[in-house]
């Protein structure tokens, strides 16, 4: 298929319609993050409403702290974390593996490096729809080995959620989402399908890449490119060096998002509930009162 062709591939080819360059911030104690989603020049995008790349190393970290309403999905990508949470699940994932925690009507945890030096991956904050907020919470956990892939002509995909190459990820999406980790070996190409009223960003992890339009001007690591709509996407690695991204899409929720730090819920009264049951360990954070991480 020549390179003319390919911008046939789909009805409706997504071609870039925001860049964005993740910026270093600092979270936590001592941690450090490129945060892409989730600051001025890129709030939200429906239904996600952050995304971290995080860098953390002993002995800074994620010590323990609430959420409510929202899924978090970590992709380790160098190293490892161990997370504990107030009703006694513990674990660490390593490079390769995802936690996919549903917070729901609340989760207290702590999320520390499992190693020495920089502990490293991404972290995707999910929306949940108001009828799933004060759900109880529940963990889906895939280890490197498990995670469905595939490759072809160059492509090589980890599916984590959704559907690519024929390849189907076991994750249940509450609220429907994809998230897949491609690597373009240089001179490869690819077309994705993506569901053409989900909302859709590419995040570059490494090297750079040429995405929609054939002609457009590539673009480089730690960008956030957030699609325009349409029922596919067109990626090219026209560089001496590997691509590597991930993209995500999820079905728009076209719900209010009022946040107050790790607490999203649909209107002022809500959050405010929220920090009151927070404070008197109460609807979901009984569990508090007595916990500290170890």
């Amino acid at each position: 298929m020549s390179e003319s062709d390919q911008s046939c591939a789909f009805n409706r080819p997504r071609t870039v319609a925001k860049k964005v360059l993740a910026k270093t911030q600092h979270e936590g104690d001592g941690a450090v993050v490129r945060r892409g989603i989730g600051r001025a020049d890129l709030k939200n995008l429906d239904p996600f409403l952050m995304l971290d790349d995080f860098s953390v190393s002993p002995p800074a970290g994620f010590p323990d702290h609430p959420h409510r309403g929202f899924e978090t999905v970590t992709y380790m990508l160098q190293g490892g974390i161990t997370h504990q949470d107030f009703a006694g699940h513990k674990g660490t994932i390593h490079t390769g593996d995802v936690q996919w925690m549903t917070a729901g009507r609340g989760i207290i945890h702590s999320e520390m490096p499992a190693g020495d030096g920089p502990q490293k991956g991404l972290q995707l904050w999910i929306n949940l729809s108001s009828k799933d907020k004060m759900i109880e919470p529940r963990y889906q956990e895939l280890l490197s080995e498990d995670i469905k892939r595939a490759e072809h002509d160059g492509v090589e995909v980890r599916v984590i959620a959704g559907e690519s190459m024929g390849v189907r990820s076991p994750v249940y999406t509450r609220t429907p989402a994809m998230y897949l980790d491609f690597s373009l070996k240089p001179r490869a190409q690819l077309q994705q399908n993506i569901p053409e009223s989900w909302n859709a960003f590419v995040y570059i992890i490494e090297g750079e890449g040429v995405f929609g339009s054939v002609n457009s001007s590539s673009a480089s690591a730690h960008h956030v490119l957030v699609l325009s709509p349409g029922d596919g996407i067109s990626v090219w690695n026209k560089s001496s060096k590997t691509l590597r991204f991930v993209l995500a899409a999820g079905q728009p929720l076209n719900e209010p998002v009022v946040q107050y730090g790790p607490f999203v819920m649909n209107s002022q009264a809500e959050i405010d509930q929220t920090i009151e049951d927070y404070h008197y360990s109460k609807n979901g954070f009984e569990m508090a009162k007595h916990w500290r991480s170890q």
